[in-house]
């Protein structure tokens, strides 16, 4: 027989731990990215995941289905017009956790979950925007001449 290993409780009630993870799940569909604790981010990952293959419907009764947790308009209508366009042809994996450092006042084990459709490539560098070299370089004509009209206004 097979045993299924048991959800977390996250340390709260049967009620309020749904009001949780779904409060969670509506912040994640409306924002693409939020910073949790790694249980609660795991946790809400399997949420989600449930709700977007559902959400691959499309139909009128799966959008009722969805309601019944999301209960946000707005996130039900970004889920149904922009997420479910971009992850359509995914088969699952939706969402991806990515582990941080521990939070500094009580050192819980902090993650980030993301939309992966929707995340830049996690190692890709940032860019930073191009300067003109006269304008980083000190004692440049055209560095001093930026700051004085700066100045002057």
């Amino acid at each position: 027989m097979r045993k299924v290993k048991p959800a977390r409780k996250l340390g709260r009630t049967a009620a309020h731990r749904k009001a949780t993870l779904d409060n969670l799940s509506t912040q994640l569909i409306l924002h693409k990215k939020i910073q949790t604790t790694e249980a609660k981010a795991k946790e809400t990952r399997k949420v989600v995941e449930k709700i977007i293959t559902k959400a691959r419907k499309g139909t009128v009764h799966a959008q009722r289905e969805i309601f019944k947790d999301i209960r946000d308009k707005q996130a039900i209508k970004i889920l149904f017009e922009e997420i479910i366009g971009k992850v359509g042809s995914r088969n699952g994996g939706y969402t991806r956790v990515i582990k941080m450092v521990p939070r500094f006042g009580d050192a819980a084990k902090m993650a980030i979950i993301e939309l992966v459709d929707y995340a830049e490539a996690p190692g890709a560098p940032k860019q930073p925007a191009k300067q003109d070299r006269a304008k980083r370089v000190k004692g440049s004509r055209k560095a001093t001449e930026t700051t004085a009209s700066a100045q002057a206004e």
